[in-house]
């Protein structure tokens, strides 16, 4: 049984793809089927004088027509069909009509079968609303019928039996309308999950660019902050201090290469294997709060005097947020270094408290004592908006907030995180 389905599957696939591709041929195969059926019989039942065919009382009821009005009327019932899928309320219009006036005339042929098959056809391919008045149509017909028939049977049960067919053909058509809507519902909706798969890779591809973009902008901004000044002091010190110079180069070495090793780490989730396995040996990980006093010591070395406090509980901070508050840190020393340049004091707070966690950061700006510290101070524009969207964007990750301004002459920035919000439970 499971062949036979599927062979009859893969030809009602070809048989639709035919027929796609040639709508026509469809529909003049259909009228010249129903031809064959049952106009052909007729003719050649005309041609044969048979006369006495059937009992006398057949021969009596319906009026014999010549060959000629015969074509014609067949004509009329089974061309109709040609367009039945493209004007389905013309064509059964037409064979209705047809169907009238041989009726009137007394004559029966076997084409009548063509209205059950328009209407069959108004049911599949019309529009819905034209079907009340089909049907009150194909009622009038059939009740002209049953009376010009009742000499040979019974008007009831010509009626019976006639509307009976008219409403297996709607109904057929009906339920062959609702499995192709179906079946279109389902494609379509297969079409719409699969843009939105799409749709939701790109979306994973673009918050992952966002998310590396953002890694490697502290990740860069910061050391490259920290070399430039280290080989600034180093220039200077050359000549009067080589010993502090050759310490500024060093330094500059090792704040390079850990630069380095971070791209490195951030750059290498990219880069996956076949299998799906890590191309590589597998990384140290992200940084947290115990890096921070690392940090410190390179901006220290750069010139900056931090001094760095904690309150509270934070080595038990999820791993997020402790990157969280490493990269703000991070963006908040390298601004402080980068506008408000070397011999400025910073204060570095990280307070948890119950389930908020604030970070602080005020420096004391420039030893001249003229402008201020961090990102919005001075500086190309689009370097401070890239520095302050990423600590907001963090901090709100976390259902946090992040503000900076002028303070005392100098620069603060603050962010406090909601540890309790989604995304930032402990």
């Amino acid at each position: 049984m499971g062949p036979l389905v599927a062979r009859l599957s893969r030809a009602g696939q070809r048989l639709r793809q035919a027929d796609r591709a040639h709508p026509w041929a469809l529909d003049t195969a259909v009228a010249a089927l129903v031809f064959l059926m049952v106009c052909l019989p007729d003719l050649l039942h005309a041609g044969g004088g048979g006369d006495g065919d059937g009992p006398r009382r057949f021969r009596l009821a319906f009026t014999r027509l010549p060959l000629v009005a015969m074509l014609a009327l067949q004509a009329g019932l089974v061309v109709p069909l040609l367009w039945r899928r493209r004007r389905p309320a013309v064509a059964f219009g037409a064979v209705t009509v047809v169907f009238v006036v041989q009726w009137s005339l007394g004559a029966a042929l076997r084409a009548d079968m063509a209205l059950f098959v328009a209407l069959y056809s108004l049911a599949l391919h019309g529009r819905l609303r034209q079907l009340p008045w089909a049907c009150g149509v194909m009622a009038g017909a059939m009740a002209l019928l049953a009376v010009r028939v009742s000499v040979v049977v019974s008007v009831g049960d010509a009626l019976f039996f006639l509307l009976s067919t008219a409403t297996a053909a709607l109904a057929l058509g009906l339920v062959v309308r609702i499995r192709r809507a179906q079946l279109a519902g389902l494609r379509d909706r297969a079409t719409r999950l699969e843009i939105e798969r799409d749709q939701r890779s790109r979306l994973a591809a673009a918050a992952e660019r966002a998310r590396v973009a953002r890694e490697m902008h502290d990740i860069v901004g910061h050391n490259l902050s920290v070399i430039i000044t280290l080989a600034d002091a180093g220039a200077y010190a050359t000549a009067r201090a080589p010993d502090r110079g050759r310490e500024a180069l060093l330094i500059i070495g090792d704040t390079g290469r850990q630069a380095l090793g971070e791209l490195r780490r951030v750059l290498g989730v990219l880069r996956e294997a076949a299998d799906g396995r890590p191309d590589g040996p597998q990384l140290s990980p992200q940084p947290g709060l115990t890096d921070i006093d690392a940090l410190c010591e390179g901006v220290r070395a750069a010139g900056l005097a931090v001094v760095y406090r904690t309150a509270g509980e934070v080595g038990t901070l999820d791993s997020g947020v402790q990157l969280a508050v490493y990269r703000i840190v991070q963006e908040a020393l390298t601004n402080t270094l980068k506008h408000a340049g070397a011999d400025t004091r910073v204060n570095l707070s990280i307070v948890l408290k119950d389930t908020e966690l604030t970070v602080r950061i005020q420096d004391s700006g420039p030893a001249g004592g003229a402008g201020g510290g961090t990102a919005g101070r001075a500086g190309p524009a689009n370097e401070e908006g890239q520095g302050l969207v990423g600590m907001r964007e963090r901090a709100a990750l976390y259902g946090g907030s992040l503000s900076a301004g002028p303070a005392d002459g100098g620069w603060t920035v603050q962010a406090v995180l909601d540890l309790v919000s989604p995304g930032g439970a402990r």
